[in-house]
């Protein structure tokens, strides 16, 4: 569609301008002319000639300026680009670690136990203790006594069959002593053959009741000797629960603990992972808390199975008796297994990411590389590491988190060492 052209009507009587229609499309505008306002005369009367050379110098300078500057921003000295524009090479630090005899060593957490912890009860009827003859900590021997039931339902049954075995004696030596007399008159005939076997018979049974009464009067006895409690063997006393007027009875808490022996082990778990470098025998350092002495050990037993949950086992360390050594207490251990030559890096120089643990290595054109490595343990010095480096490689030591592998960098020189100025 094309514009609709202007069309002018005569204006009417007394307006200064012709009437115009309006189109579609906006007619354009023309350009409205500023007026400049004249320059005022000098006095000489050549004010209009002067002020047009005035402003033809100031146009002259301006696009003078504006062409210094442009020309300056291309021809520029490299020396004064700006920082935004200038690409920085990093400076870093690196080191070659070289190789350290370190030694390897498993190490575990745990309880201080006895090698034997012996519970001991009462064995026999139950009781009322009268009598408690040690305490906790008390070194025992075999058959000691440690406390005592009321034995005042036994005393008066063992004295009985006491009486009755004595009866039981008489009457079988009465009756030996009659059959004997039978068995010498049997030839002269004085006795008939069924006599003299009813006086054998007769001896023969009242022997037997000897026995029985023998049997009962054990018996009683065996039972009232376990109102007595004593120590099974030697050994230290680990606790004590029986206590004077406490009635005790079978199968309920034990009375005391008994350290079989006074012999002490250490029972931790190891990770599955060092349970291969572990052998029966090895010698094992213990520390317990609060103390830097080492209790000397060797590993007792190691697992035959691992927990499949926690992927862990147990492990027994024999430990030599010491005082200081109480059941219950918590306690770490360490065995060495062997010693190697490693390098040992700053911890500030070891990254890790989801791939494992790496660092930044600085080649032969100064450009950093990521090494993959393998970390064995950590020392006071730094980490070591078990595989991935020889030791004599520039390994960028700090700020390695912000560079790329790749990537160019400028290294540090080494810090110079002062010199002892002679006296």
């Amino acid at each position: 569609m094309g514009a609709n052209a202007e069309h002018k009507l005569h204006p009417p009587a007394g307006h200064p301008e012709p009437v115009r229609w309006i189109g579609r499309e906006p007619a354009p505008q023309e350009p409205v002319a500023t007026p400049i306002p004249p320059l005022p005369a000098d006095s000489e009367g050549g004010s209009t000639n002067r002020g047009k050379w005035l402003a033809v110098g100031v146009a002259a300078a301006i696009v003078a300026a504006v062409g210094y500057v442009l020309w300056r921003g291309h021809t520029a000295d490299p020396a004064l680009v700006t920082l935004a524009t200038q690409r920085t090479i990093p400076l870093v630090s690196v080191m070659s670690p070289g190789v350290t005899s370190v030694t390897s060593t498993v190490t575990f957490t745990g309880t201080i136990s006895a090698r034997y912890d012996m519970p001991i009860g009462i064995e026999g009827d139950a009781g009322r203790i009268i009598g408690v003859y040690v305490e906790a900590g008390d070194r025992v021997k075999r058959g000691q006594l440690l406390a005592k039931i009321d034995e005042s339902v036994w005393q008066p049954q063992v004295n009985r069959l006491a009486a009755s075995l004595e009866q039981a004696k008489a009457q079988a030596n009465l009756s030996a002593a009659e059959y004997r007399r039978a068995a010498a008159v049997e030839s002269a005939g004085a006795l008939s053959a069924e006599e003299i076997e009813k006086r054998r018979a007769l001896s023969v049974t009242d022997a037997a009741n000897v026995k029985v009464a023998e049997a009962m009067l054990a018996e009683a006895q065996a039972r009232m000797a376990r109102t007595r409690v004593i120590a099974p063997t030697d050994g230290t006393v680990l606790t004590r629960r029986a206590e004077v007027g406490q009635t005790a009875s079978p199968g309920g808490e034990p009375l005391f603990r008994l350290a079989s022996g006074g012999e002490i082990e250490m029972r931790g778990q190891v990770a599955e992972q060092d349970l291969t470098v572990l052998t029966v025998g090895q010698p094992a350092a213990i520390y317990l808390v609060g103390s830097t002495k080492p209790f000397e050990g060797r590993v007792r037993l190691l697992p035959a199975v691992i927990d499949p949950q926690s992927r862990l086992g147990d492990i027994r360390v024999a430990l030599k008796p010491d005082s200081a050594l109480r059941p219950g207490a918590f306690a770490r251990g360490s065995v060495s297994v062997a010693k190697a030559e490693r390098p040992i890096l700053p911890q500030t120089a070891v990254l890790s990411d989801s791939k494992g643990p790496y660092v930044f290595v600085v080649d032969n054109d100064n450009r950093v590389e990521r090494r993959d490595v393998q970390v064995g343990g950590t020392l006071s010095a730094g980490i070591i590491i078990t595989g991935g480096l020889t030791g004599q490689e520039r390994i960028v030591t700090t700020a390695a988190g912000f560079l790329r592998a790749g990537e160019k960098v400028s290294v540090a020189p080494p810090p110079a060492t002062p010199v002892a100025n002679a006296s």
